[in-house]
């Protein structure tokens, strides 16, 4: 058979309904790879450093040799673990995509032995770097978007899951495993780095692309900075334009609401996430507020939070970047995100 060589949109519609590996090593893979693709690295991260020093150092010529002797001890074993991808893949396919770091050695060694067992192969031309710059231009395109806002504790991301049933959503502190907040981290799973959640945004900004072109994706406000990750400038940019939808839930509805979401947590942690807005909280209030945790006065201590947070809410929206936008308030005494969704619905629909 022959091996299909195809571009980066091609391939990313192709890698929606057949498996695609990627032969990086491992440590490529876990640093950032393509959302879906499987690691099926050719080379361990020590022997992809072996082979790369040995390229540089030697000569082109002898990095294939070493490459080609620990290619060669696992033929068997990768063309197995093929086979269980692809037994297991929904499509009962025998196609199979494979791509590496820039299109060279490594996938075409790989869809080599691949194609010799009788898979029908595709490659992605120019590899894992092709696809970076794709990524980098989905920031780049003019999106519609609409911004829900709302102070912390309106609930804002349980009523755009609600919201996301019928309407296109992008739920960035999902993406990044991340609240927004000092306590932000608090129960989530390790962080994306950087790149990864670059690539898991522009995956989901292409799964919009051709979809409801009419309706605007909906995101919630964010600062630029999600934990350790950031929202791309361009993207961002477009973001602090688009037209908000504030969500206005008195202060002790919202209270009640992160007592109970964030009361569970341990003291220790809560004082750590404290610690971490030490100096725009200030002592006297880092002090209270810590206190009131160890006297298992919980909600004496969310209360000076939360009124920090509201001032920066405030600050934010009325920073001068902000004063050109629309927004539409959306007034409720609660934060019950069906009732909220009615009201919101209520407001798209006029």
């Amino acid at each position: 058979m022959a091996i299909n060589r195809i571009q980066i949109n091609d391939f990313l519609e192709f890698a929606k309904s057949h498996p695609v590996l990627d032969v990086r090593s491992p440590g490529e893979y876990e640093h950032a790879h393509i959302p879906g693709a499987l690691s099926f690295p050719l080379f361990t991260n020590e022997e992809r450093k072996i082979v790369g020093t040995a390229y540089k150092q030697q000569s082109r010529e002898n990095a294939i040799k070493i490459g080609l002797d620990y290619f060669g001890k696992n033929l068997v074993s990768m063309v197995e673990n093929a086979e269980k991808i692809l037994k297991e893949h929904p499509s009962g396919t025998r196609e199979i995509g494979v791509h590496c770091w820039r299109g060279g050695m490594r996938s075409a060694a790989v869809a080599w032995l691949l194609d010799l067992y009788g898979f029908k192969v595709t490659v992605l031309t120019g590899g894992y770097k092709t696809y970076r710059h794709w990524v980098l231009q989905q920031f780049e395109k003019n999106h519609t978007l609409c911004i829900l806002g709302g102070n912390t504790g309106s609930n804002k991301t349980g009523l755009l899951n609600l919201y996301a049933k019928t309407n296109r959503v992008i739920d960035l502190e999902a993406l990044a495993n991340h609240k927004g907040s000092a306590f932000g981290n608090l129960n989530q799973e390790a962080q994306p780095g950087q790149e990864h959640f670059e690539n898991l945004l522009a995956m989901q900004l292409h799964g919009f692309s051709d979809t409801r072109s009419a309706q605007a994706i909906w995101l919630e406000a964010e600062s630029q900075r999600l934990g350790s990750v950031n929202i791309p400038f361009s993207f961002f940019i477009q973001m602090r334009q688009a037209p908000m939808v504030y969500l206005q839930v008195p202060f002790e509805a919202r209270l009640d609401y992160i007592v109970e979401d964030y009361g569970k947590f341990e003291k220790e942690k809560l004082i750590n996430a404290l610690l971490r807005i030490k100096k725009k909280l200030g002592g006297l209030e880092l002090k209270n507020a810590i206190n009131f945790l160890l006297e298992e006065d919980t909600k004496s201590c969310f209360a000076i939070l939360l009124k920090y947070y509201d001032k920066l809410y405030l600050k934010g929206l009325q920073n001068n970047e902000f004063k050109s936008r629309t927004i539409t308030y959306i007034e409720s005494d609660t934060i019950d995100a069906h009732i909220n969704l009615q009201k919101l619905n209520a407001h798209v629909n006029q």
